[in-house]
């Protein structure tokens, strides 16, 4: 039997077993905790916690930019002339008669034909008798004779009429002219006959020929557009002109029951209706760089110039 003494050593080590397997077990639990808040699955799903506060970022630059879309747009005080802007889309208040035009920017391509924009062309300049300024473009009189007639490949079917060109002489002169004639055979491609009082702005008339270069311009100083029906117009047959147009006119449209109508442009440069289909209607008129201007309140008035309030952009 064990004495006294050797009972109280026996049970102060077992008191010292399981005091050390305790704290043992504690160790291996705060082990095991922390090996498991350091796992993989627990970096996952904190990861689109960590990645909100950048979603948030991103749609308060959204909603910034957004807010701040508007101030690039003038404000009513500030809102440029139909004539000015090409992003205008109501002109300005028009007397009771005048015609209510608009302007928007085109969905259809650019379309300039032969003479095209930021390219110079080579050729001659000769010279005619203008007389008034008329010719094969029909616009009338012109009060101003730096005017010219187009050789008839670059006339297009009337397609120069109206242009601005900037000829060029060797000898360092220019003269800005409007096409309102065409120049028929044997005026070359290139070559563009000029009024004698444009030519003379160049060198002397006895010259007769002179090598050039010309290119297509969009003058700031011009009015605004008018429109007129050629004589014998009515509801059931109708030729449409514009007049006094900054930039040459691709096409002109007519607003019919069945929508927007695209009309078939002459040589004497007016756009037919051949049944009368939009005749007294909304107007469509496009230039060359695609700008896109819309005219109503227009009547059939034939061989009568009807004014309104809007203009192509310069460019």
């Amino acid at each position: 039997m064990n004495t006294p003494r050797q009972a109280a050593r026996q049970r102060r080590h077992r008191r010292r077993l399981i005091l050390g397997t305790t704290v043992g077990l504690t160790a291996v639990s705060v082990l095991a905790y922390l090996l498991m808040g350091s796992s993989p699955d627990r970096t996952a799903d904190a990861g689109p916690a960590a990645a909100a506060p950048f979603a948030t970022s991103q749609k308060k630059e959204k909603a910034a930019t957004a807010t701040a879309t508007p101030s690039a747009t003038a404000s009513p005080t500030d809102s440029p002339s139909p004539k000015a802007s090409a992003t205008t889309t109501k002109a300005a208040p028009s007397p009771k008669d005048t015609p209510q035009p608009s302007r928007e920017p085109s969905t259809t391509a650019p379309s300039a034909g032969r003479i095209k924009p930021g390219t110079t062309y080579q050729g001659v300049a000769t010279a005619y008798k203008a007389g008034v300024g008329d010719g094969a473009c029909l616009f009338g009189p012109s009060p101003d004779l730096m005017v010219a007639a187009m050789n008839t490949t670059d006339y297009e079917t009337s397609r120069a009429c109206g242009a601005y060109v900037l000829v060029r002489a060797a000898n360092g002169k220019s003269i800005t002219v409007r096409i309102t004639n065409e120049c028929p055979l044997p005026c070359a491609p290139g070559q563009i006959d000029l009024s004698e009082q444009a030519f003379a702005e160049l060198a002397d008339l006895k010259l007769g020929r002179l090598p050039i270069t010309w290119s297509l311009v969009s003058p700031s100083t011009v009015g605004t557009i008018s429109i007129r029906y050629k004589t014998g117009s009515s509801q059931h047959w109708c030729a449409i002109q514009a007049i006094d147009h900054r930039n040459p006119i691709s096409r002109l449209e007519v607003r019919g029951a069945g929508g927007w109508r695209q009309l078939p442009r002459t040589a004497y440069n007016y756009f037919v209706s051949a049944d009368g289909s939009g005749c007294g209607g909304a107007i469509r008129i496009t230039d060359i760089y695609g700008e896109r201007l819309t005219i109503t309140g227009l009547t059939v008035r034939p061989n009568v110039v009807q004014p309104t309030q809007v203009q192509f952009a310069r460019h």
